[in-house]
């Protein structure tokens, strides 16, 4: 639901680990308590510039979707899905804004996927469409790095999890934006100062109160937990020592280099 927007993020300084919002004058306020249930300001302020950013919430999992945009489907000739398709991306390849997307040891074109990322507030097992909008806390910016050719390199059995699964490979953040509408959100993906992809979140096939509720038909969503809604038109490879951006407005800009 739409409403007065806040940026939660999570940080750490000088050893500790912490959350809050991010205010005007790029000023964190530090919070306590649970950053989903009535968390409360304990005062401390941070320059943003001094604090070491982290992924923006810890989730027990991260959901990756395929095909669930228009655009991309009519070029790739796709049938709309009857349902919901999606991959579990590994932990180890979470990744805070700012740091590396490393190159793996493997050989293959490294793509980028600028996405939005839907994050949980509230555990939901089974809900309708009509209260998934209740098991939402808000929405951040992702990248859901892939090995392209790793995919379909064997004929007998589509590797999506390897493919997207290597240790950095899902860069989230900065933040987490509450009282969005994402109907009204356009994903940007800049790769080295160029406009790579520009795409309206009105375009999906599932939108965000059927993609809570039908995977949450399958698997219980825990705070925290992301589904990343798939990517659009524009999706391209990565040369090394490239910089990545993934922007949402409401939200902020998700930075990477590649290395």
């Amino acid at each position: 639901m739409s409403g007065p927007v806040k940026r939660w993020l999570r940080f750490e300084h000088d050893g500790r680990v912490g959350f809050g919002v991010l205010g005007d004058g790029d000023i964190v306020h530090e919070h306590a308590g649970d950053m989903f249930n009535a968390p409360e300001p304990t005062g401390l302020r941070y320059e943003l510039s001094r604090i070491k950013l982290l992924t923006p919430t810890q989730p027990t999992k991260v959901i990756a979707m395929w095909n669930n945009f228009h655009a991309l489907a009519a070029k790739l000739k796709l049938a709309d899905p009857a349902e919901p398709l999606y991959l579990l991306k590994a932990p180890n390849s979470w990744l805070p804004a700012g740091q590396t997307i490393r190159r793996p040891r493997c050989e293959g074109k490294v793509v980028y996927e600028g996405e939005l990322g839907i994050v949980i507030g509230k555990t939901a097992s089974g809900v309708s469409v009509e209260q998934a909008l209740d098991h939402v806390f808000g929405y951040t910016c992702a990248n859901d790095v892939t090995v392209a050719d790793i995919l379909n390199r064997d004929t007998s059995f589509t590797q999506w999890d390897r493919a997207k699964g290597f240790d950095t490979f899902c860069p989230m953040g900065p933040v987490v934006a509450t009282g969005l509408d994402p109907a009204t959100l356009t994903v940007t993906t800049i790769l080295n100062g160029e406009q790579r992809q520009h795409y309206p979140i009105s375009d999906m096939r599932f939108a965000v109160p059927q993609l809570v509720s039908l995977i949450s038909q399958d698997l219980t969503l825990h705070p925290g937990d992301v589904i990343l809604c798939g990517t659009s038109v524009g999706v391209g490879s990565m040369k090394p020592d490239s910089l990545v951006e993934v922007a949402i407005d409401g939200i902020g800009r998700l930075v990477n280099r590649y290395v």
